[in-house]
């Protein structure tokens, strides 16, 4: 079963900046991450509950998961509703922050003593190829530099994170890790509306849908896969199969937003996918 995790993950992952798009139209983006959170940390709660896991744990592994919880659900996904709000294509954002394996392979090495492969290098490369392609020159005209400099922000955050939470998977069961992380994300938004925005959300039928998607099929879903492919797997091996999550988000953003792909956008998603083959497949 496991071996269909990444599949299923990848779109889930993928969907999740289609809906970001309907949520920010109606809301501004740290309200709906509040109350996204503030939902996911309940649910996990429960959760664990039901699997009779204790939610008490000592300070450090609090300290822990709450700062893994800021850097996934608030610096991360901040990053990534804020650029979107402000104008960002779905499927620009998707593939800058999906750059994280870039980084994830330069630090892994030194930080968790991981030994990267010539291989994993070489589908790094060329994801990173494929990546350039896309953006281009349009950083600036079609794409807002404020947007950019988000997006690159999430990715730091979430290469961060995913380094992070490598180093403490194995302390404490998933659903309580994940309640933590919830609330440490719940409480970063709650702190950016005080600061940036005034909060506002529509409770409309159009995001009451597009929110329900990220609760259950990627809070629930699609982050606890990618916990759990963190704590199987490297964490370099894990992260090559988001370099896949920006062709699937292009596809669906052209088939559900109208974003317009051309052939240089397509080959760039293709030498992506290419490169993510070449960097997870087996010896």
């Amino acid at each position: 079963m496991i071996r269909v995790y990444p599949l299923i993950f990848v779109l889930l992952w993928s969907s999740a900046f289609i809906t970001t798009k309907p949520i920010v139209d109606n809301s501004d983006p740290f309200s709906a991450l509040a109350f996204r959170f503030f939902i996911v940390a309940i649910g996990f709660y429960f959760f664990s509950l039901y699997l009779k896991n204790s939610i008490k744990i000592n300070k450090t592994n609090l300290i822990e998961s709450v700062l893994s919880g800021v850097l996934f659900h608030g610096f991360y996904l901040g990053g990534v509703f804020f650029s979107i709000s402000i104008g960002m294509p779905a499927s620009i954002a998707a593939l800058i922050v999906t750059l994280q394996p870039i980084l994830t392979n330069i630090l892994s090495g030194p930080i968790l003593k991981e030994k990267i492969t010539f291989r994993q290098w070489v589908g790094a490369f060329l994801g990173f190829f494929g990546a350039i392609l896309v953006l281009g020159l349009d950083v600036g005209s079609s794409i807002p530099t404020l947007g950019f400099i988000a997006t690159i922000i999430a990715l730091i955050a979430i290469t961060s994170s995913t380094i992070w939470q490598k180093k403490i998977s194995n302390n404490q069961p998933l659903s309580v890790s994940n309640f933590y992380q919830a609330i440490g994300g719940c409480l970063f938004h709650c702190l950016a509306i005080v600061i940036f925005v005034e909060p506002y959300i529509n409770f409309s039928k159009t995001f009451f849908i597009a929110m329900s998607h990220q609760i259950f099929l990627v809070s629930f879903g699609a982050f606890t896969i990618l916990m759990l492919l963190i704590k199987k797997n490297s964490a370099s091996k894990t992260v090559s199969i988001f370099f896949l999550i920006p062709a699937v988000s292009a596809f669906m953003a052209w088939l559900f937003l109208d974003e317009v792909l051309n052939k240089v956008d397509l080959l760039g998603f293709f030498i992506t996918s290419i490169g993510v083959y070449i960097a997870t497949r087996n010896k």
